[in-house]
């Protein structure tokens, strides 16, 4: 945004009384920050009680309404859709705002009531308006065209005038104070006498019917309208160098009409002066001269005039193009005081060694100023010097003995020198030197003269010496300005016979009594030379970084050794100070090293920018500092004295008063010059980061401007470094023009002009609004900035520089021209005559003109300038060096590969290439690509898309339209980008490439990766379209699973389908889910489940059995109706072979292995194959019971076997004892499950029977509630009859025996190697091994006490060794054998546990049935577990 600043009123604008020093200051109260373009018009409300509010309009189109006591915004409208241009506050109309923009639309805003109206009086450009005074209604436009309309803005699109008489922009419009007045005679006769009649109607107001005047100002004329009179500016003496008026763009006029002086008005001329037109006055000679003596007048045009009524006093206020605001007395014509501002940052500052208290200050603004800072009369006596610098002043120095003599560096390189003492010297050009620099001019310094200026009579004392930013310093002769000057390192390199490469310079400083001289470099050494001959003394090898500042202690002090005290700062933030005495007096042959300081001074955050002795002290030092900070420094002490904190930028220069030990003065970015007493500060030493925190947080939220659109081409304007660089700055440039408030502070006049200036209001182009007010008694330069317009740069700058000579020497060009010419038709060589008139090629032979643009584009490649050397040299037609050299600098353009063919094909291939590889070190590598394919290089473009990642839209797009298809390149393509896709987990992309590659497989296994639903099943079809059937059928089963896990047994059977292979997974998928929906509706509040079921719609057959209903379905439904269809279902089934079930098994994977078991023994029952159904029932049954799902076991019980299993006994074959064997043990888990339900359900009429004590921890099942007579129950039990085998219970016995011996022994090894791991970290060496071996011994032959702690808590056991559990499980394992294998093939239920189900049964059990129970349980139950379970029955 924009920031505006905004201060209170104090006290009058009114010089002290004559006996008193009159004083003034600008001070900012505040900022209204909120625009986000250049703001274009400022106004007051000047109605009573608003006084407070103002209102500004910006090139985006807005208008804020601010309130300048709080500095906040009021309002905000945006009803134009141009950059307005315009704007006033109605003085009549408190809430009325009138605004008008570039296409010429007026917006009048009332903001109380937030109303608004809009006129197109004309299709023109507004350049100002005003409201008039006296009619609330009418408004006055001035036009860019020349024209003025009056409008009523009552009435609708009503023009009450148009007056013309100007042909160009009008500038300024001006209301008379007064109403009412009639026709002057002065006028009267005027027109009379001149024959002319008035063509300006009468303007009349309705309700009193008395006329009012107005006054316009353009380019050379002022217009008062009601009857018309012209007012010519008088032809005066152009001051200051004015600009030509016929340069039109160059000038802006203004006229101001006081308040108190109806018949006078006061307007501005071509030079900065100021004329008072008495309207009355007959005759031609109408106007005086305000300011009576020469320094009175602005030296520049003046942009804004306005008066304001004190007392009995009436002062006007004026501000110019040279930034100064000065206040005259109407009464006296004279000026009463003048107010300096300045516009740029303030990069030098320099105190006159003769005038003394004469501070010189070099501006970013393109002007210097003269300060006499001990003037009695005006605090701000200031002399402002800018003809011929034309860009920032970036260094000062004055000439020590000559008064007045000043010299100055710029940012372009020019060195110069003004007279400021002479009386003429505001209008006389300073002295420039010939030899430019290349770069940032950095520092002066006035020394002795150095060959070769010393030999030759009449040569100068003193000679200047310029250290500028391409590290060279010069010597200038003052005498001889337009000479040559001389690169001292010249002198230095015959001197010293130095063969090496010089450092490059970046600070020159002369010791006071001229003998030593001292540079500063780049790397950041200090060399000190001896004069005239400059032969080196020492090197200083102290700071790191480039060097900013050195300065040489004053030679008038009490202790003349003090001044060999050297002091330096650089980027690296210290300064140190060096003692130069020893190395002087005992110079040796050889220069020395210095790599100690004498004294180190730290406390700075940021670079050194400058530094000043004290000329009052001795070992005193002040710094300016990027940290924002000045510090000084007691030498001697290494200590900090006093630290002022009061700029808001980064400091960039400081002096020491010459006349008061107590006072510095600084300057710095924030446009302003601050002096300040030491004794004055709070604080002592820097801040230690915040300060310069704070520094770059106020640098950081600067609004940036908007560069304005501009119809006619700007050329560039040169690098700058940026503002918001580290604090530390650039190590390898000593550069400190930074683009200043985010605009360049060297403008051009023409765009000053488009600042709008009113009622004590400057509104500058860097968007800001500084409001301007005077108090006393204090010293300051403000600040202003403004943009820049820079002309196109010259293709041809050398001949347009010598085409603007004198016209004596452009007249010997002629002469010259003519005899070469006359030389050529003798047919003789006319080169050796040009040699000194190389811009005279232009209109001579080829090979003069060879030679000019070869010089021309020199001076353009010097200069960083090579687009216009290129342009040159195509011109030229020498475009072969012209690609070599853009080439190996790596500044090669689409433009110069555009123009390369006309070298031929092989340059153009080879720049082609050459520009490709420049493309990608900028990492523009599609564009690279492209480049390469315009010479055919196909390949070499596809791969370099490749190894850097372009795949999708650049290198398969060029290889599929450039390649053949069945290309290898393509297909590598095609699997790179896949790899990489499916690395980033993009399948579905991935897929696509590897079918692009003819590669379906790895489409499928990518797409499968995801392992979701929807992928497994596109990657089944893609398998099934590629050909793939096997893992298309592997696929479509993990998919039908996963749908199994969401209950959606449709979609399954869906995916299953597809394929012949997997016929049998669809028995049991279909098995699965009659088995689900059998389950459901035994168990409908169990079965819940988050996710609805999705089933067929079949038909079920609930009379027949479990197995024929789902024969049935499968017949039915899937369509297995032949013998050879269940035979090869059966035969898929039994391929399959799940793991067994264990209690962690997901309970809908067990329900699914059940389902896979049960198919085949539905399948087997189809077949007639019984034997093998009751393997398959049975692995369903124990299944369950691996599991831990009694309830399950119960339920598939129930639904397969509901009578038992009598009738599939009856089918099997008794001669097959494994056949037997499984049904007996099938047997079991069927009485097992009668066992449990008759315990878990007894009669009503038997309540007080025991419950169990000790079983599974299954959820009882509380939906069987039929009761049975205990005789029924009775001959029920008599079934478990089977349950009560001791051979069964003797096997039970041992197996249980050798899992605890085996346990035990596990327990024993995780000890064992337990304590094996704690000695190998607590020891060593051999003792570790001997201890290792000795505990290996020890403990496996230590008992083992706590095995079977677990299961006998309550009885004490006696430990237990190595051997005997070896012993023990020997022993069982023997005992294992002897047992028929047939009994260890099929599981059983626990006999031990049945018996005692069938003892706490109680009465309910048959007595012979409790007393074999007791007994088995007497005989077997000799494990510890069963014993504590059986104590009640066994005592």
């Amino acid at each position: 945004g924009t920031r505006t600043w905004v201060t209170k009123p104090h006290s009058p604008l009114w010089p002290c009384p004559a006996e008193e020093t009159p004083r003034f200051l600008a001070v900012a109260a505040g900022e209204l920050i909120g625009h986000t373009d250049r703001i274009s018009g400022f106004a007051f409300c000047h109605c009573p009680g608003q006084g407070s509010l103002c209102a500004s309009s910006s090139d985006d189109g807005s208008i804020k309404i601010w309130d300048s006591g709080t500095l906040s915004p009021v309002l905000e409208y945006s009803l134009h859709q141009n950059a307005i241009s315009a704007l006033h506050w109605s003085p009549l109309v408190k809430d009325l705002i009138v605004s008008g923009d570039e296409k010429g639309v007026i917006v009048c805003y009332w903001h109380n009531r937030s109303d608004s109206q809009q006129f197109f009086p004309e299709p023109r450009t507004v350049f100002c308006l005003t409201c008039s005074p006296h009619h609330e209604n009418l408004v006055a436009i001035g036009y860019k065209d020349g024209m003025v309309v009056i409008i009523d803005i009552s009435r609708k699109r009503e023009v009450v005038h148009r007056l013309r008489g100007h042909e160009d922009e009008i500038h300024c419009l001006a209301w008379c104070p007064v109403p009412g007045e009639e026709r002057l005679p002065a006028w009267q006769d005027e027109l009379q006498e001149e024959g002319k009649i008035p063509n300006g109607e009468l303007i009349q107001d309705t309700a009193t019917k008395k006329g009012c005047y107005l006054a316009s100002g353009k380019i050379n004329t002022h217009k008062v309208w009601n009857s018309v009179m012209t007012l010519r500016l008088p032809p005066t003496k152009r001051r200051g160098g004015a600009v030509d008026p016929a340069v039109k763009e160059r000038i802006w006029l203004t006229v101001h009409w006081p308040a108190a002086r109806p018949t006078e008005i006061v307007s501005s001329g071509f030079g900065g002066e100021l004329l008072l037109w008495n309207l009355t006055q007959p005759g031609k000679r109408k106007w005086t001269l305000l300011g009576s003596s020469e320094g009175q007048n602005h030296s520049r045009i003046v942009f804004n005039l306005s008066s304001v009524k004190n007392q009995d006093r009436e002062l006007l206020f004026s501000i110019s193009m040279d930034r100064d605001v000065k206040c005259w007395d109407l009464s006296t014509l004279d000026c009463s005081w003048t107010m300096p501002s300045l516009g740029g940052f303030v990069y030098s500052l320099a105190f006159s060694p003769v005038d003394t208290g004469c501070l010189a200050i070099g501006v970013g603004d393109s002007m210097i100023r003269v300060w006499n800072t001990l003037s009695m009369n005006n605090i701000y006596d200031v002399k402002t010097f800018w003809q011929s610098i034309k860009s920032k002043v970036t260094a000062l120095s004055w000439h020590p003995t000559k008064e007045g003599s000043l010299a100055f560096g710029t940012d372009d390189g020019k060195v110069g020198i003004f007279d400021t003492l002479n009386s003429s010297a505001k209008n006389k050009a300073p002295q420039i030197s010939s030899t430019y620099h290349k770069k940032t001019v950095y520092t002066l310094a006035w020394g002795p003269a150095t060959p070769p200026l010393i030999t030759g009579d009449e040569q100068p004392s003193v000679t200047l010496y310029s250290c500028a930013g391409e590290g060279i310093v010069f010597q200038h002769n003052p005498w001889k300005l337009n000479g040559e000057a001389n690169d001292i390192n010249k002198v230095i390199r015959d001197t010293n016979s130095i063969k090496h490469k010089l450092p490059a310079r970046t600070e020159i400083s002369w010791k006071p009594d001229g003998k030593l001289l001292a540079l500063g470099n780049e790397d950041g050494s200090i060399e000190i030379f001896q004069a005239p001959n400059l032969k080196l003394l020492c090197t200083i090898q102290q700071h790191h970084k480039l060097i900013n500042a050195i300065r040489w202690h004053h030679d008038h002090g009490s202790q003349p050794e003090l001044s060999y005290l050297i002091a330096s700062g650089s980027v690296n933030a210290t300064i140190y100070v060096h003692n130069l005495k020893n190395v002087v007096e005992n110079s040796s042959g050889n220069p020395l090293m210095i790599t100690e300081p004498f004294r180190t001074l730290a406390g700075h955050t940021a670079k050194i920018t400058s530094l000043s002795w004290s000329p009052h002290h001795e070992g005193r030092l002040v710094s300016a500092c990027y940290d924002g900070t000045a510090q000084v420094w007691d030498v001697m002490k290494e200590e900090p004295l006093c630290n002022y904190r009061g700029h808001q930028g980064r400091l960039l220069s400081v002096q020491w008063s010459p006349v008061d030990s107590d006072c510095v003065y600084t300057g710095a970015d924030d446009f302003s010059v601050h002096k300040w007493h030491i004794s004055k500060q709070d604080h002592t030493r820097p801040p230690q980061g915040k300060k310069s925190i704070e520094l770059e947080k106020k640098r950081s939220i600067q609004p940036k401007v908007k560069a304005k659109k501009k119809k006619k081409p700007v050329g560039k304007s040169p690098g700058k470094q940026d503002a918001n660089d580290a604090m530390n700055g650039d190590d390898s440039m000593k550069e400190m023009l930074l683009e200043e408030n985010g605009v360049s502070d060297h403008e051009e006049e023409k765009e000053f002009q488009e600042a709008e200036l009113a009622d004590k209001v400057s509104v500058t182009g860097n968007n800001q609004i500084i409001l301007v007010q005077c108090f006393p008694d204090c010293s300051a330069l403000t600040l202003d900035a403004s943009l820049k317009k820079r002309k196109p740069r010259s293709i041809l700058p050398f001949s347009t520089l010598m085409d603007h000579r004198t016209k004596e020497e452009l007249y010997q060009d002629c002469l010259r021209l003519a005899a070469c010419l006359k030389t050529k038709d003798n047919n003789e060589d006319v080169s050796p005559d040009l040699k000194d008139c190389i811009h005279l090629g232009l209109f001579t032979d080829r090979d003069s003109l060879h030679k000019m643009i070869d010089m021309e584009g020199k001076h353009h490649l010097e200069n960083g300038h090579a687009e216009l050397f290129q342009q040159l040299m195509l011109w030229k037609g020498d475009m072969k060096g012209v690609l070599q050299a853009a080439a190996e600098r790596g500044e090669l353009t689409d433009q110069l590969v555009a123009m390369s063919p006309m070298v031929g094909y092989q340059a153009w291939v080879w720049t082609v290439e050459a520009f490709a590889k420049q493309l990608c070190f900028q990492e523009q590598y599609v564009k690279a690509a492209s480049h390469l394919l315009s010479i055919h290089k196909v390949y070499e473009a596809i791969e370099l898309l490749k190894v850097n990642n372009y795949y999708r839209l650049e290198a398969i797009v060029m290889a599929k339209a450039r390649l053949r298809p069945e290309d290898p390149v393509l297909k590598d393509l095609y699997t790179s980008w896949a790899a990489l896709l499916e690395k980033d987990g993009h399948y579905s992309m991935a897929a696509k490439c590897y079918l692009g590659a003819s590669s379906p497989y790895d489409a499928v296994k990518v797409l499968s990766k995801k392992g979701d639903v929807t992928s497994l099943k596109t990657a089944a079809e893609l398998a099934l379209v590629s050909g793939e059937e096997e893992l298309s059928a592997t696929l479509s089963l993990r998919c039908a699973q996963d749908l199994l896990l969401s209950r959606n047994w449709v979609g399954a059977q869906e995916v299953l389908q597809q394929h012949k292979t997997l016929f049998g997974q669809r028995l049991v998928f279909c098995l699965n889910e009659v088995l689900c929906r059998c389950l459901s509706e035994r168990n409908p509040c169990e079965r819940k489940s988050p996710v609805p079921p999705c089933y067929h719609s079949w038909e079920l057959n609930r009379e027949a059995s479990f197995f024929d209903m789902v024969t049935e379905v499968w017949q039915n439904v899937l369509g297995m109706d032949t013998t050879e269809q269940a035979t090869c279902a059966q035969e898929q089934l039994r391929r399959i072979e799940h793991p067994p079930s264990t209690i962690n098994t997901h309970p809908k994977q067990v329900l699914f292995h059940i389902s896979h078991d049960l198919a085949l023994a539905a399948l087997s029952c189809h077949l007639g194959m019984w034997d093998e159904a009751v393997k398959s029932i049975l692995g369903a049954v124990t299944r369950s019971f691996d599991a831990g799902n009694f309830t399950l076991m119960q339920e598939i019980c129930t639904i397969i076997l509901p009578k038992g299993c009598d009738d599939l006994r009856d089918k099997l074959d008794s001669t097959n004892a494994q056949s037997m064997d499984a049904c007996r043990s099938l047997e079991g888990f069927v009485a097992y499950r009668l066992l449990y339900d008759l315990w878990w359900n007894p009669p009503r009429d038997s309540l007080g029977l025991q419950k169990a004590v000790l079983g599974p921890c299954e959820t009882q099942n509380d939906s069987r509630t039929d009761s049975v007579d205990l005789v029924d129950r009775q001959s029920k039990l008599k079934g478990c009859q089977v349950l009560l085998s001791e051979e069964m219970a003797a096997l039970q016995n041992t197996q249980r025996d050798i899992a605890e011996v085996q346990e035990t022994l596990a327990e024993m090894i995780r000890q064992h190697q337990q304590q094996r791991n704690n000695l190998q970290e607590n020891t060593n060496g051999n003792t570790q091994g001997s201890n290792l071996e000795q505990s290996s011994q020890t403990e496996l032959d230590k008992p083992c006490s706590d095995s079977n702690q677990v299961n006998c808590n309550d009885e004490a056991k006696q430990p237990v060794t190595l051997p005997e559990l070896t012993k023990q499980l020997l022993k069982a394992k023997q005992k294992l054998a002897e047992f028929p294998d047939n009994l260890k093939v099929f599981p059983f239920p626990d006999v031990l546990e049945c018996c005692l189900v069938l003892l706490h049964l109680g009465s309910q059990c048959p007595p012979e049935l409790q007393e074999e129970a007791l007994a088995l349980l007497r005989k077997q139950g000799s494990a510890a577990v069963y014993k504590k379970a059986g104590r009640s029955f066994l005592t």
